[in-house]
């Protein structure tokens, strides 16, 4: 379905029958991905809301840089969240939507019962190495710009972090590729030039104040996110780290039977 604004529309996949005595996962991907990547994490025991974040899969990618802001985002999502249901809610985020839901969590924590970050992080706090991050991204705006988005999505999977996606069936890594190919340029220079983690303020002292009861999922090969996520664990109150093996970054594209137990471990807990 598509969710209307003034200026653009944003899509939300969902089951054909939401579950009223189940609880409401909504899930935001990472750069370059789509709601289609949680597919496979689909399961009985919640009511999964997959959305496309603006500039990416079947979502709008307008140009004004304003609407891929921190702020305009959040809205976005608490706009998409009130469309489905007046309760609390856990929010559920990857990498870049993982960065985006602790935002909305550190602005909007009563909206929800509970918090799921995978293979994320709070922001960079050295303001010289957020500069850093900038320019970098800036670098990989002006390839995109330069290139065909199959040349991109070549560069980018070829990067360190993605290794471990090439051990999967090469059925399912080709879909993962083809999705990121649908993917619009504008939608994804905008991404990094108005959410790029150089750009997101660091949270690391705010982490203290999300008292919700948080899940962090890392992969075992992705070390530095691993050692990333074990710091903030010690700083959220009430937080768990929990690591999946034999797998990096994208834990719930590599092994989503245990992302899935993971995930349902914590909604047990909730109870």
């Amino acid at each position: 379905m598509k969710i209307k604004f003034d200026n653009f529309e944003l899509n939300v996949e969902t089951p054909s029958k939401l579950l009223q005595n189940k609880k409401y996962i909504f899930f935001l991907h990472g750069f370059t991905c789509s709601s289609g990547d949680w597919s496979d994490v689909i399961d009985k025991n919640f009511n999964p809301i997959l959305i496309d974040l603006i500039g990416h899969g079947k979502s709008d990618s307008p140009k004004d840089l304003d609407f891929y802001r921190d702020d305009s985002q959040l809205e976005q999502i608490k706009k998409i969240i009130s469309h489905f249901t007046d309760e609390k809610i856990i929010l559920c985020g990857y990498s870049m939507g993982g960065r985006l839901a602790l935002s909305f969590a550190n602005k909007y924590a009563g909206n929800l019962s509970g918090l799921i970050l995978e293979s994320s992080t709070y922001g960079i706090n050295s303001k010289l190495e957020r500069d850093e991050r900038i320019k970098q991204d800036n670098a990989v705006c002006e390839y995109i710009n330069t290139h065909s988005i199959n040349e991109f999505v070549n560069f980018w999977m070829n990067k360190d972090l993605f290794s471990s996606l090439k051990k999967m069936p090469e059925e399912k890594y080709n879909s993962v590729i083809e999705s990121k190919i649908e993917n619009n340029k504008i939608g994804l220079v905008n991404s990094l030039l108005g959410f790029g983690t150089g750009i997101m303020p660091s949270l690391i002292k705010n982490l203290k104040k999300i008292e919700i009861p948080t899940l962090l999922i890392t992969g075992e090969l992705d070390k530095k996110f691993t050692k990333i996520n074990q710091e903030m664990m010690n700083e959220f109150p009430n937080a768990i780290h929990t690591i999946i093996n034999n797998v990096g970054h994208s834990t719930h594209l590599e092994n989503p039977s245990e992302f899935i137990d993971r995930i349902n471990q914590f909604l047990s807990d909730l109870k």
